[in-house]
């Protein structure tokens, strides 16, 4: 039953929870972690990881992207970032890391405000693809109208709509809005697309044809969006939501699956077991990732809405190296916080709570409990 809490007498709000808030609770058996699955598939794509790595330029490069399609996981290139808008964004990167904190916003917004070159984008496609890993790429619906033909023609595999809010119904009387569903429709690729948080939301995301919705509003570490316009909703219920989305549609549609990714808030590897565990086929992580020796950022971490020409919702944040793009997915470790070996820690989840695979372990039992420090 939904717990109703009187904010005032005027103003009554749903109890939310955040993934901090809930614990995983163990079954009667338990089960090897050799022995556990973490694979899933979306459209004819399957990866041997759960993982989507977050389209921010201080995590995925054409070399990073190809880096994690080697590992297992899948890492789209954000198209509205520095590799198509420079040549070679190398120094950039570089000068992006050893920015003075407060001077960092203005100068991203320079840095950024150099305008994409169309014929960068197939160029960095086909270096994705000519490696032989899944080509993902990752455009906003602002953009997708004037973009999405080269990102077609270049031969991409799964293509990603992503913003803050992503809604099937954008009401403009300035512009023609994105027709979703006519988009999808005429597209012969997967599409995933988000953020969104509520269940009316991604049931209506899920009816354009969406392969996958993604759930939050992504960026967790380098977001200000909770700060700047007050919109925020605790993941765990949000996931939780989409959840019943999904299965509600399924019911609807006749049986079509269309998949859960968690995207944002996720910094340790207890965050995305238990993102999984509240209905995620998959999650959406730059932060841990953003920690590797091979990450674009050296160390620092940023998305697209920290250099927002108007109204930034994000900012810059250090991280250090903690280790590679491998052993922060596959180990070992060498620390204690959940920030290295991600992959492992949740084999080991599902096999000490008795499951074998991702589906399955979607059905483990949660309590709410007292956030702990």
């Amino acid at each position: 039953m939904t717990q109703q809490v009187e904010i005032g007498r005027g103003k009554a709000g749903r109890r939310a929870y955040s993934l901090d808030e809930i614990g995983l609770v163990p079954s009667r058996r338990t089960r090897d972690p050799e022995e556990v699955s973490i694979a899933w598939q979306i459209d004819a794509y399957r990866f041997e990881l759960p993982v989507v790595v977050a389209p921010m330029d201080s995590v995925v490069s054409p070399a990073t992207a190809i880096e994690i399609g080697r590992l297992g996981g899948l890492a789209p290139l954000d198209l509205e970032g520095l590799w198509t808008r420079y040549e070679d964004p190398s120094p950039l990167l570089e000068e992006c890391a050893a920015l003075d904190a407060a001077a960092a916003t203005k100068r991203l917004q320079e840095i950024y405000a150099a305008p994409i070159q169309e014929e960068l984008i197939g160029r960095r496609i086909e270096e994705i693809r000519a490696s032989g890993v899944t080509a993902a790429v990752r455009l906003s619906p602002q953009r997708t109208v004037q973009y999405h033909k080269a990102v077609i023609d270049a031969g991409v595999d799964i293509f990603v709509i992503r913003g803050t809010t992503v809604s099937a119904e954008h009401v403009s009387g300035r512009a023609e809005p994105l027709n979703l569903k006519q988009f999808i429709y005429e597209l012969d690729v997967p599409v995933i697309v988000g953020g969104c948080a509520t269940y009316t939301a991604a049931l209506h995301l899920m009816r354009t044809g969406a392969a996958g919705v993604l759930v939050g509003f992504g960026g967790g570490a380098s977001h200000t969006t909770r700060n700047v316009l007050g919109v925020a909703v605790p993941m765990a219920t949000a996931i939780s939501d989409v959840a019943a989305a999904r299965r509600d549609y399924m019911d609807e549609s006749g049986g079509r699956y269309v998949h859960v990714i968690a995207d944002g808030g996720m910094g340790t590897s207890g965050d995305i077991a238990k993102a999984i565990a509240c209905g995620a086929d998959a999650v959406m992580v730059g932060s841990p990732l953003a920690r590797a020796v091979e990450a674009p950022g050296h160390g620092f971490h940023w998305g697209s809405e920290a250099h927002h020409p108007d109204l930034p919702r994000g900012r810059r944040v250090e991280f250090g190296t903690v280790g590679t793009l491998e052993q922060i997915l596959h180990g070992p470790s060498s620390v204690a916080d959940g920030s290295m070996n991600l992959m492992g820690a949740l084999k080991r989840t599902m096999a000490s709570t008795g499951y074998s695979d991702i589906k399955e372990f979607q059905r483990v039992e949660v309590v709410v409990a007292p956030i702990q420090r």
